[in-house]
C-alpha cells in the first residue's frame, strides 16, 4: 500500500531529511483544477443566454468575450512560463487565484457588453495563471519520470469531472438565484477552495547541489534553443494545433449536429456532456498503455480513431445508438493531449525549461481553440449541413495523426544539467511511493 508521505534525503551538506511533498501537491491540484476549469470555464457555457438577455445583446456578442477570454490567455502563455520555470508556481497560482476571483465577483456586476469583455479578458489572463499548464509545470518539477504520469493522471482524471460537476451545479444556481448571484456564489467557492491551496500546499522542490544561477539560466536558453531549432517540436505543435481545433468545434457544434440529426435536445446535450467524463476514460488508456506501447503510436491511434468517427456521424448519428456509438468513439480522445505533450517534451527536452518550452506550444494550440468554432460556423453557413464541419474535423485529426507520428521520440541533444536542476534522479528515494 502506498505510504501517505515518504521522506526523501537531502543531498546538500548537513544531510537534513526533508518531507517530499509531490503527492500533497497532486492531491491539491485534482482539487483546485476542478474548481477552476468549473469556475473559470465551463460556467459560461450555462451564463451565455441568461447574460445576453440582461445586457440586451445578442449570444453572438457574449460568446466573442470568451473568445476574447481565450486570446488573452495565449498571450501570456510564454511569459507565465519563463516564470515558472524560474521562480516556481506558488505566488504565481495564489496571486492568480486571489485575482481570478475578485474578477469573477467583478463579473457578476457587469453592466454592459464592454465591460463584459474587459473582465473575461482579466480571467483569461488569470486562467492562464492557475490551470494545467502551470499545474503540470510544478508536477513535472517534483516527480521524476517514473511517476510523473500517474502523478498528471491523478490530476486530470479528477478535473475532467469539472464539466460534469459545474454544468448541472450552475444551472441549478442560475435557476434558483439568477445568473449574478450564481457567479457570486461561484466566486465564493473558487476563492475558499483554491487560494489557499495554492498558497499553502504548492512549493519548489528542495534542490540538492546544483550549478550557479548563471549556468542555469545558459542551461535554460540552450534547452528552450534546443526544442526551438528542432523540427520535430514543429511536428508536434502541428499535431496538438490540428487536435485543439478539432476538439473545439466538434465541443461547440456536437449538439446542433444531434439535433439537427432529429434528436431532441436533452438527447443532445446529455451524450455531449458526456464528453469530459469519455476524456477521462481515454486519459486512462494512454497511462495505462504507455509501458508497453510507444506514446506516440497510442496518441496516433487514438487520434485516427476520432477521425474516422468523425467521419462516419453523419451517416450513423440518425439513430441513438449510431450516434451514441460515434460520440463514444470520437470522445475517446477529448483530454489526451493533455497528458501526451508533457509526456513528449520531457522526454525529448527534458525538465529545466519545461514551462517555458510548455508556453511556446500553448500559444498556437489555444489561438486553434478559440478560433475553430468560429471557422466550423463559417463552413457550416456556407454549405448549409454539417457534413463538411465532421469532414474538415476528421481532415484536421488526420493532419494530428501526421504531426505525431512524424520523427522519433529519440531525446534532442541538450546538456546534461537541463533534465533536472533539482539535484534529483529517477532513482531518488523522495519520488518513490
Amino acid at each position: 500500500m502506498p505510504r501517505a508521505e515518504t521522506v526523501a534525503t537531502d543531498t546538500r551538506p548537513g544531510g537534513h531529511r526533508t518531507v517530499f511533498h509531490g503527492w500533497r501537491i497532486v492531491a491539491a491540484f485534482a482539487v483546485t483544477q476542478t474548481v477552476g476549469y468549473g469556475t473559470l470555464y465551463y460556467a459560461f457555457a450555462v451564463l451565455l443566454q441568461p447574460m445576453a438577455t440582461t445586457l440586451h445583446t445578442s449570444t453572438t456578442a457574449v460568446t466573442g468575450a470568451f473568445t476574447a477570454s481565450i486570446l488573452a490567455g495565449a498571450v501570456v502563455a510564454v511569459p507565465v512560463g519563463r516564470w515558472l520555470d524560474r521562480h516556481g508556481g506558488r505566488a504565481l497560482m495564489t496571486t492568480g487565484s486571489l485575482v481570478a476571483t475578485t474578477l469573477v465577483v467583478a463579473w457578476s456586476q457587469v453592466r454592459t457588453v464592454a465591460q463584459l469583455y474587459a473582465v473575461l479578458i482579466g480571467i483569461g489572463l488569470t486562467a492562464a495563471m492557475v490551470l494545467y499548464e502551470p499545474a503540470f509545470a510544478v508536477i513535472i518539477s517534483w516527480f521524476d519520470p517514473d511517476r510523473r504520469a500517474k502523478a498528471l493522471l491523478a490530476v486530470t482524471v479528477v478535473a475532467g469531472f469539472a464539466s460534469s460537476i459545474f454544468l448541472p451545479l450552475t444551472g441549478q444556481l442560475v435557476d434558483r438565484y439568477g445568473w449574478r448571484t450564481a457567479l457570486l456564489i461561484l466566486a465564493v467557492v473558487h476563492g475558499v477552495v483554491t487560494v489557499p491551496l495554492h498558497a499553502f500546499i504548492v512549493r519548489r522542490p528542495p534542490r540538492g547541489p546544483s550549478a550557479a544561477p548563471h549556468t542555469v539560466s545558459a542551461v535554460r536558453g540552450a534547452a528552450v534553443r534546443a526544442a526551438l531549432t528542432d523540427s520535430r517540436f514543429w511536428c508536434l505543435a502541428v499535431a496538438f494545433v490540428a487536435h485543439s481545433a478539432a476538439m473545439s468545434a466538434m465541443t461547440v457544434h456536437l449538439v446542433g449536429f444531434l439535433v439537427r440529426e432529429g434528436h431532441r435536445a436533452t438527447f443532445a446535450a446529455t451524450f455531449a456532456g458526456l464528453l469530459g467524463a469519455l476524456s477521462v476514460t481515454g486519459r486512462l488508456l494512454l497511462t495505462g498503455a504507455q509501458r508497453r506501447v510507444r506514446i506516440t503510436t497510442m496518441v496516433a491511434a487514438i487520434f485516427g480513431i476520432q477521425a474516422v468517427a468523425a467521419l462516419c456521424l453523419p451517416g450513423i448519428a440518425d439513430s441513438a445508438p449510431g450516434a451514441v456509438a460515434g460520440v463514444t468513439a470520437f470522445g475517446l480522445g477529448f483530454g489526451i493531449a493533455s497528458l501526451a505533450a508533457p509526456a513528449l517534451l520531457t522526454e525529448r527536452y527534458g525538465t529545466a525549461a519545461y514551462a517555458t518550452i510548455a508556453g511556446t506550444l500553448a500559444t498556437p494550440v489555444t489561438l486553434a481553440k478559440a478560433g475553430a468554432p468560429l471557422g466550423a460556423a463559417a463552413l457550416l453557413s456556407a454549405n448549409g449541413g454539417y457534413s463538411a464541419v465532421l469532414a474538415a474535423i476528421s481532415g484536421t485529426c488526420l493532419v494530428a495523426v501526421a504531426g505525431i507520428l512524424t520523427g522519433t521520440t529519440k531525446p534532442a541533444p541538450v546538456p546534461a544539467l537541463a533534465a533536472d536542476l533539482h539535484g534529483r534522479t529517477s532513482s531518488t528515494p523522495g519520488n518513490a511511493e
